[in-house]
């Protein structure tokens, strides 16, 4: 157990979590639907919560936490298109697009906690934040479906 390791793991899920709610910030502001643009405000703040988390515990390994998202970064494209969605306004296309940066978060989590390296505490403060994404996916999963 390197606490290395661990704030590099942290740093990177924070990073995810910053574009996750950057994509939500985004789609909050071009939804047509009052209900999606609360609904993605909420997600957008629960994803706030959850980076600020996951940067406490990496000041507590005594790293610097990682402020900032990596919007362009080729690991975590699958927010941009959210962009292309919007020029189509339609609640179906972002909603769609969420989606599918829900699976990135949600896979990029469940790494982590698969990760055996991590210390008890570390791995415990990513399940809680976990805890958001798991929410955040399944209800974007199932909004997805209900439309189809």
């Amino acid at each position: 157990m390197s606490r290395d390791h661990d704030i590099s793991v942290l740093n990177g899920l924070t990073t995810t979590t910053l574009d996750s709610m950057k994509g939500y910030e985004d789609a909050a502001k071009d939804a047509e639907s009052t209900r999606f643009a609360s609904m993605f405000a909420d997600f957008a703040r629960d994803r706030g919560e959850a980076a600020r988390a996951l940067q406490a515990e990496v000041t507590r390994l005594g790293g610097t936490p990682e402020t900032g998202s990596s919007f362009l970064a080729a690991a975590h494209r699958t927010f941009l298109d959210l962009k292309q969605a919007f020029t189509a306004k339609s609640d179906k296309a972002i909603i769609a697009e969420v989606e599918r940066g829900e699976d990135h978060i949600k896979a990029k989590f469940e790494s982590a906690l698969e990760d055996g390296d991590l210390e008890p505490q570390t791995t415990a403060v990513i399940r809680e934040a976990f805890t958001s994404v798991r929410a955040g996916h399944d209800q974007m999963s199932a909004i997805k479906h209900s439309m189809a």
